[in-house]
């Protein structure tokens, strides 16, 4: 009853379900993978910047270049703040209100000069009665401790990059944006101050890219579930061609013709000649 299974269509058949199983099958583990992995880095994101809250400031450069390990570590840096070059970094929000960010470069004794985020305050970078409470940085050699952060790029969040930006204002903050801006060589690495001069509030650090629980995350668990029901859709289909095709032979060897399938019985085979005769 089951001689189906030996012909050409049911060989392609089952080597086809014997491959696409397993195939599903690794790709859903993979995926499932990737969402544990993310979940893992999640945790020992905020694992560490628990520590980093306590921890001792390392120097800047022990600490570059920024990574997974090394992002929101407690950093210090010693300079002179360039005055003439303070920026505003507009559209960025604290909480559920929006301002800007205060950005001024610290110019440390190695040469290169460090973005310190020396604050946020609410309100319009554009209107003059919001700039103006955008306190003077201090004069002088200061040593700076903050969060350090990675650059920002075209994905994270609140950053412009359309341009149009008035003389005074970045739209992101990274070493690419300030090279045409700065008159010198700048760390690929920014700083928020743990405490922020008044008026102004300090920036709380952002996780690493690629290590919170954001959208592509829960993606892999989407995709998680969609090989595996990848998985079993095809062994249902198996199961059912299986269940179609051995009832129509179990059918024809009672001797009920079965439309559709080529399978009759002999009595059913002898009548039509008969009456064709």
């Amino acid at each position: 009853m089951y001689r189906f299974l030996l012909t050409p269509r049911w060989w392609g058949i089952n080597v086809f379900v014997l491959l696409a199983i397993p195939v599903c099958v690794f790709m859903g583990s993979w995926q499932l993978s990737r969402f544990e992995d993310r979940v893992d880095t999640h945790q020992q994101q905020e694992d560490q910047a628990a520590d980093a809250k306590t921890a001792a400031a390392r120097p800047l450069t022990q600490l570059l270049p920024v990574d997974k390990n090394t992002s929101g570590r407690r950093a210090t840096a010693t300079g002179h703040y360039d005055t003439g070059h303070q920026l505003l970094v507009p559209g960025r929000q604290l909480g559920e209100r929006t301002g800007f960010y205060v950005l001024t470069m610290l110019r440390t004794d190695g040469g290169k000069a460090l973005p310190v985020v020396r604050g946020w305050l609410p309100g319009d970078a554009d209107t003059k009665a919001d700039t103006a409470k955008v306190p003077a940085p201090p004069r002088g050699e200061v040593t700076v401790t903050g969060a350090l952060q990675a650059s920002e790029n075209q994905g994270t969040q609140g950053v412009q990059t359309g341009g149009g930006l008035p003389p005074g204002q970045l739209g992101m903050i990274s070493a690419a944006s300030l090279v045409n801006i700065v008159p010198y060589d700048v760390y690929d690495a920014w700083i928020t101050v743990s405490h922020a001069q008044g008026p102004m509030k300090a920036v709380p650090p952002a996780a690493a890219e690629g290590s919170g629980l954001d959208l592509k995350a829960f993606q892999n668990l989407g995709y998680t579930g969609e090989w595996f029901v990848f998985a079993g859709f095809v062994l249902f289909m198996w199961f059912r061609l299986f269940r179609r095709e051995s009832e129509a032979a179990r059918d024809a060897a009672l001797g009920i013709p079965v439309e559709g399938l080529g399978l009759e019985s002999g009595a059913g085979a002898e009548q039509k000649v008969s009456s064709g005769s």
